[in-house]
């Protein structure tokens, strides 16, 4: 019997060797568990339609029907690259992204209405804002200002690139004085926060969109739950960084599924 048993084992093991891995997927939002397949062209939970996060092509494929890259030779500069273990983290995600920086920019259209977009990489380092994020994010709405173009960002960040010390954190001011100068030409920026949108991105130009909106159940936050449960002594509601909360409380104009993005973009560029 105790050999049979084993066999048994063996075999029940053998079986679970050739299930391939990430058949079924569990949804981080309402904890569901689904075959993959179910995901869709889209990426969207079948039970709550959470849109699992996606690469800055990939978003760019399923949302435009052109798009032409600018500036995509900028990186970090090479007075931050003695730091080794940085070095490394960046030449992996510029393997897995296949991108120099972790937002990609350029100048868009959607039918015949052109404009300018850029979409953060949640791969690439978590999304962080580094020098050279800041920097094509500012040069993308200084050639938009110039050109008389209306602006999309997609932003997915996890906040300021730390390795970057305070030259991370003054890409804040550098690109909201883009935002500006191009809000006073009179031209329009919609910001699509996805998930998740926290720390500087979220205290900067990710919320100063004349149009603020986000897929559903995105995290949008700056500080971390943690971090806030510890500062103010208590436990805060489970989804108060989720979009849901935000709409609700007036820090978001809309909440839009993915699958009909493209069209509500199309409607919005149209008014511009």
């Amino acid at each position: 019997m105790k050999n049979n048993k084993s066999e048994e084992t063996k075999d029940l093991q053998t079986l679970m060797d050739k299930v391939p891995d990430q058949l079924f997927i569990k949804c981080p939002v309402c904890e569901e568990n689904f075959y993959n397949k179910k995901l869709g062209e889209y990426k969207l939970c079948p039970n709550c339609g959470y849109g699992f996060r996606l690469g800055a092509q990939e978003r760019i494929n399923m949302t435009v029907d052109e798009f032409t890259p600018i500036d995509s030779e900028i990186s970090a500069p090479k007075r931050f690259l003695g730091d080794e273990k940085y070095a490394g983290k960046l030449e992996k995600s510029k393997k897995a992204t296949d991108l120099n920086e972790s937002v990609q920019t350029g100048f868009a259209k959607i039918g015949d209405t052109e404009f300018a977009l850029g979409v953060m990489d949640s791969r690439f380092i978590m999304g962080s804002l580094g020098t050279a994020t800041g920097e094509k994010l500012a040069r993308l709405f200084e050639q938009a200002t110039e050109k008389n173009l209306p602006v999309v960002v997609f932003s997915c960040s996890g906040g300021a690139r730390m390795q970057e010390g305070i030259h991370s954190l003054m890409q804040m001011a550098k690109v909201s004085q883009a935002v500006s100068d191009h809000a006073e030409k009179g031209l329009l920026y919609i910001s699509v926060l996805t998930d998740p949108t926290t720390g500087g991105v979220t205290a900067s130009y990710a919320m100063e969109g004349d149009i603020n909106i986000s897929e559903p159940h995105t995290l949008i936050g700056f500080a971390g739950r943690r971090v806030i449960e510890k500062t103010i002594q208590q436990r805060p509601p489970k989804d108060f960084q989720r979009a849901e909360t935000l709409l609700k409380n007036g820090f978001l104009d809309a909440i839009v599924k993915r699958d009909e993005m493209k069209s509500v973009l199309a409607k919005l560029l149209a008014w511009n």
